[in-house]
């Protein structure tokens, strides 16, 4: 794999040319920036008391009780793999090794210690560009955290924004009422900001607060623990969205008619939708199998506080709830497609009984156009006089007649053999129930005899 650029390249043939017994000593590469602008990154020093601070990239841990934050933000595109360690090449080395970037970008879970640090990662398989695929991967040190995301993840950096959405008095929006000046004026002191319906329908796909209400983490664990909180919330975002779709969805079929139907099969709505809940499952169960790990890792920790273990518990439940709620919603998606293709098939079964009664009116007019289009001699309604081929037309019929009784025989066989054998079946009963009955009578009379008067003993 070439991860070194041409004029590195050109410098260590340089190198090469001037033998030397010293070991070769690499240049810091900091300045070396070849994809400016492809990751975002975001840098932040917590004090330990509460308060944090942006800082530049330079990768360094902190001291004492501060520690540091570095997040690189991978484009969503349609990049390949190796792409994106490349990115990360570019932003994270030095003073991170190829192991560290490798482990940071692969796909697939998982959680161990890789240089003395505890990495783990829940990056699932598939398109970078769809919102169904999750990225997020954490390098934890004592003193300083990289995490790796794939596109952006709410509310998990930290920005001082101003006064949250969540806090204001919402107004109804007026909808063609024309208002005057002085109900205005009237209503100043009651009015309150206009929520507008899309902003509305966004906010409900929430589960969480705004960035501005984020807690500042005091300890390295405090910040881990936040960094899984955010994903498990942007899971939890992406399935509370999917479940307002497929409410729409199963409004707008009860309310349309075959159009919408016929459009929503052409599209393959259902089929796609089944593969992103596949691609969200993944996710979730990606989840479930690293963050319990890194719970039981950090809990020898002597670094990680013991609120934040059961906080980790928690949001380990939480994604067990999710999974199931995703089950239910796959469920869900899987009764509108089966009930669409119920549909597709009613409409297929009308269009072949109109087929079929067509086929059936015209039905008369082939057997009489083939009748009188046979070319033999003796059919009726024609000038043919040759007595020598007036029957012709007879014999035709009666070979048409045996052709059809020997199919009529043929179609109807297995019902006669059944018939046959159903017959023979209940007659073998009746015979060994009379055989049985008479020999029973028999044994009785023989037993039994008769005594004075005629009567039986019994």
């Amino acid at each position: 794999m070439e991860l070194l650029s041409d004029d590195a390249a050109a410098e260590g043939e340089e190198e090469g040319r001037e033998p030397s017994g010293e070991p070769l000593v690499r240049e810091p590469r900091h300045c070396r920036v070849h994809f400016p602008g492809a990751v975002r990154q975001k840098a932040y020093l917590f004090d330990g008391l509460g308060n944090y601070f942006n800082k530049e990239w330079d990768l360094k841990e902190g001291g004492g009780k501060e520690f540091c934050w570095y997040h690189a933000e991978l484009p969503k595109g349609n990049q390949k793999l190796a792409l994106s360690a490349q990115y990360l090449i570019d932003v994270l080395c030095p003073p991170l090794k190829l192991q560290d970037i490798l482990t940071l970008v692969s796909n697939g879970p998982f959680c161990g210690h890789v240089d003395g640090a505890l990495v783990f990662r829940v990056n699932s398989p598939g398109p970078a560009a769809s919102s169904f695929t999750l990225r997020l991967a954490a390098r934890v040190t004592e003193n300083s955290v990289i995490t790796v995301s794939l596109g952006r993840i709410p509310r998990l950096d930290f920005s001082s924004t101003g006064q949250s959405l969540l806090s204001e008095i919402p107004s109804i929006e007026s909808t063609g009422l024309v208002r005057d000046a002085a109900e205005e004026e009237e209503e100043g002191g009651r009015s309150g900001i206009i929520i507008r319906e899309h902003v509305l329908e966004f906010l409900l796909t929430m589960n969480h607060s705004e960035e501005a209400d984020n807690p500042v983490p005091v300890k390295v664990s405090n910040l881990v623990v936040h960094i899984i909180d955010t994903h498990v919330d942007h899971v939890q975002d992406i399935v509370t969205k999917l479940e307002m779709e497929l409410d729409a969805v199963e409004l707008e079929l009860d309310k349309g008619g075959s159009t919408l139907k016929k459009q929503m099969l052409d599209d393959r709505r259902f089929p796609k939708l089944h593969l992103n809940l596949q691609r969200l499952l993944q996710v979730v169960a990606h989840g479930e199998q690293v963050f319990p790990r890194v719970k039981e890792k950090c809990s020898a920790k002597s670094w990680f506080a013991n609120e934040d273990i059961i906080a980790l518990e928690e949001l380990i439940g939480l994604l067990r709830r999710l999974k199931d709620n995703l089950g239910f919603i796959v469920n869900r998606v899987t009764a509108i497609q089966a009930g669409l293709h119920s549909w597709q098939s009613e409409q297929i079964n009308k269009k072949l009984y109109y087929l079929s009664f067509l086929s059936l009116t015209f039905l008369p007019l082939s057997i009489v156009t083939g009748i009188f289009g046979m070319n033999v001699g003796g059919v009726p309604w024609t000038a043919q006089k040759d007595p020598a081929l007036q029957d012709g037309f007879r014999n035709v019929m009666v070979l048409c007649a045996m052709i059809l009784f020997l199919l009529l025989v043929s179609f109807s066989f297995p019902s006669l053999y059944a018939r046959l054998t159903s017959w023979c079946r209940r007659y073998a009963m009746r015979r060994s129930w009379s055989i049985n009955r008479k020999s029973f009578l028999s044994r009785t009379f023989q037993r039994g005899g008769f005594q004075g008067g005629g009567y039986m003993r019994i």
